[in-house]
């Protein structure tokens, strides 16, 4: 890993990996960009850009599946991941509220392919669904490399002692956003 760091070509493999996860591998980014940002501290904001980057062609890949095959790939893709429950639930609010939804989506673990197709299945103007992955994922990559810029390796020792945790502070706080949206309808 330490070699690929210090690679000329790890913005690209940030870059593909980060469009793989937002289209099918629902693993977080994060396990891999955390050790990354640490260890190539002089190349932050290179390495979150290429990491946005990734991910908004990515998620304009799985808008448009949405948009044009999502009777075919969508739903098959749904299937796969296992997220055939959740995209219903989502998409029943998303159109009266899909750009906050988005931004839901976008910051917290909750699978972006669910915003990603909804927006799409449901004809949600592309260019709202792409300021709101701008948003999202760039407080989300921009802030790791905050943090990780303010406080170094300090974020290392915290996220090895504190990730599963976060990640289910994250999740709850996720779904208690959620909860309050959909019933606040």
């Amino acid at each position: 890993m330490a070699r690929l760091a210090e690679s000329n070509h790890v913005l690209w493999l940030i870059f593909v990996l980060s469009l793989l996860e937002s289209i099918i591998v629902p693993i977080p980014l994060e396990l891999i960009l955390i050790p990354l940002l640490l260890s190539q501290q002089h190349r932050l904001w290179a390495i979150s850009t290429a990491t946005l980057a990734g991910c908004l062609v990515g998620a304009t890949i799985g808008y448009f599946v949405g948009f044009w095959f999502f009777d075919d790939v969508g739903q098959w893709l749904l299937h796969v991941l296992g997220y055939e429950d959740a995209f219903a639930s989502f998409s029943e609010r998303f159109q009266e509220q899909g750009f906050g939804l988005l931004l839901l989506v976008g910051i917290t673990p909750i699978p972006f392919q669910v915003g990603m197709l909804s927006a799409g299945s449901t004809g949600y103007p592309y260019w709202l669904f792409i300021i709101a992955a701008i948003i999202a994922r760039g407080i989300r990559y921009y802030g790791l490399a905050l943090l990780v810029y303010w406080f170094g390796d300090k974020i290392l020792e915290l996220w090895q002692r504190y990730s599963q945790r976060a990640g289910w502070v994250l999740a709850i706080i996720g779904l208690s956003a959620l909860t309050w949206i959909w019933m606040g309808s």
